[in-house]
């Protein structure tokens, strides 16, 4: 491989990275919440599609990155959420009422 072949190569793999990374980006998600389980530190929501996790509408228990967040949720709330892959479980990683 030439010289401008290598250096147009590597151009090339640093505009897609950063593309690629983006497609991977959290976005808000509604749900409603089912269940709340503080001691476990998860909560099972009835969500809408998640994106970034190429998930499909369903209801599912997730874990929460800080049991704190489960304060003042009750069954029933509409939220609006986040979620993430963390150490390969489907993690909340924001929440908040959807009044």
């Amino acid at each position: 491989m030439q010289r401008r072949e290598m250096i147009a190569a590597g151009l090339a793999l640093l505009i897609a990275i950063p593309a690629a990374h983006a497609q991977t980006r959290t976005s808000s998600v509604s749900g409603v919440v089912v269940k709340i389980d503080p001691s476990l530190a998860k909560i099972t929501l009835k969500h809408g599609e998640i994106p970034n996790l190429h998930m499909e509408a369903m209801t599912m228990v997730f874990a929460v990155r800080d049991g704190a967040m489960l304060n003042g949720l009750k069954a029933g709330d509409k939220v609006r959420f986040e979620a993430e892959e963390i150490n390969g479980a489907k993690t909340v990683t924001e929440i908040r009422s959807a009044r």
